[in-house]
């Protein structure tokens, strides 16, 4: 918390233990601040300190605490709430006019963006004092890319040897339209899938501005990791980096990771083949239907030699009955982390029915009937530790929606579903700030004995704290 003189904080007993300062005073004792607020300081220096650094940036986090979209909007809730000013710290001898301006905040802001690694920081520092009191934290990961679109205009680019373009202004009087957005690019995703009476159906998704890769703690779901790029950025190669600096600030998470899960963007040999070969993670990636150039719907699985093994575009094993032809998903049985196999049996052996085909099928007359191993290296992309046509898969996948109710905090409770943030390097912070902020009421929320909501940031809370 940056600390406040006494003399200007109200007594924290004499403020309602239900009213929504609690959920402030929360974040403002679990945030690790101190260093961001003797950096800014010591910047000020001697200068003029009208606006002290240490109330302004509390009522920042006040504005994502109670979802304020704009500055504009804390200022008028400032200027109504003397209780709000004299938490964040405001002197209260000064009344309204220890407000801040509009350009105070605007100065303040450039101030704090320029030392976005400090924010990153503290994320980090409270992901680690979450690990402390979560031990499981990390066990089960899950990654996606949300879509953080920009309401600036696309900036126009000046036409070679003449004028034009909505950035005019800017080249005459030196100075940048802020209305431009200069930074974003254009991001595209393609949904496919198949309705319940079989059709197939197509969702193109086009946004302009920036993605938000999120690595989220599917049991808790709280982030342990982040990084914003423009729309463009291609999510499968962050997969990887995201990870390993996950493993460099916080090694004990990715040891206790037995499961990473992601949708079909994150698709690619060289994901599934690190996440296990490196960091002994599960990789629970969807996969691409990529047999497009082809009318196959299954393949042989030994193509080398005569067999009745076939598997499909999704990975499920099957085999033929030499006899019918009827094609039967065999039944598995685990992975052999020593060989590196998958391995399956014959469904007739594995659920009592009779084949026809028995007599004619190598290996179905033993007792397991017929045993098939196939060695993960054969297509790292289509096979994995957890094979792919198995309910333990489904399950894994399915706490990828964690990651997915995360997102929706951050647009509908901390305020990105409409917003007038412009550029990259201000996105990044404001993105840190609201993510600090997530992480501080989750933190807070546990030291006062309220972990069961410790994901809310709008349920009030108990009087024990």
């Amino acid at each position: 918390m940056a600390i406040i003189p006494q003399a200007y904080l109200l007594n924290w007993r004499e403020i309602d233990a239900a009213s929504d300062l609690d959920r402030l005073r929360l974040v403002l004792d679990a945030i690790p601040d101190e260093p961001l607020m003797r950096i800014l300081e010591q910047e000020r220096g001697n200068g003029r300190d009208e606006y002290p650094i240490r109330p302004v940036w509390n009522s920042i986090l006040a504005g994502v605490v109670f979802q304020h979209p704009s500055i504009a909007s804390l200022r008028r809730e400032l200027h109504r709430n003397a209780e709000l000013r004299q938490l964040c710290g405001f002197d209260p001898l000064l009344g309204a006019g220890s407000i801040p301006t509009d350009s105070a905040y605007s100065n303040f802001l450039e101030c704090v963006i320029r030392h976005e690694d400090k924010i990153r920081g503290m994320f980090h520092v409270l992901v680690e004092k979450l690990r402390i009191h979560l031990p499981d934290l990390g066990k089960y990961l899950a990654i996606d890319g949300k879509a953080l679109p920009s309401f600036g205009k696309p900036r126009k680019e000046k036409p070679a040897g003449g004028s034009g373009g909505n950035n005019d202004r800017e080249q005459k009087d030196g100075s940048q339209d802020r209305r431009c957005e200069n930074d974003a690019d254009w991001g595209v995703k393609t949904y496919r899938g198949k309705g319940k009476d079989g059709a197939a159906w197509e969702k193109i998704v086009r946004w302009f501005g920036f993605e938000l890769h999120l690595l989220v703690d599917a049991t808790h779901e709280l982030p342990v990791n982040y990084r914003l790029t423009k729309a463009s950025a291609a999510e499968s190669p962050l997969l990887l980096p995201i990870v390993e600096q996950t493993k460099e600030l916080h090694p004990e998470v990715i040891e206790n990771c037995e499961e990473l899960s992601g949708d079909k963007g994150y698709d690619s040999a060289k994901n599934n083949k690190d996440l296990y070969d490196l960091h002994k993670i599960h990789p629970i990636i969807d996969k691409r239907s990529d047999w497009k150039d082809t009318t196959d719907t299954t393949r042989p699985l030994f193509p080398d030699r005569a067999d009745t093994v076939v598997y499909d575009v999704k990975g499920r094993i099957c085999c033929v009955c030499p006899k019918t032809g009827e094609m039967r998903s065999m039944a598995p049985w685990g992975f052999e982390p020593d060989r590196g196999t998958l391995k399956y049996r014959c469904p007739a052996a594995a659920f009592g029915f009779e084949c026809k085909g028995k007599n004619q099928c190598p290996g179905a007359q033993t007792p397991y009937g017929k045993i098939v191993r196939i060695p993960i290296e054969t297509d790292r992309r289509m096979f994995t530790p957890v094979a792919r046509d198995t309910a333990a898969w489904e399950r894994a996948y399915d706490r990828r929606t964690a990651v997915e109710r995360v997102n929706s905090r951050i647009d509908r409770v901390l305020g990105f579903e409409q917003h007038t943030i412009r550029g990259l390097k201000k996105m990044d912070a404001r993105v840190g700030i609201a993510l600090i902020v997530l992480l501080s009421i989750a933190l807070g929320r546990i030291q006062v004995g309220q972990r069961e909501q410790m994901r809310s940031l709008l349920a009030p809370v108990a009087r024990a704290a």
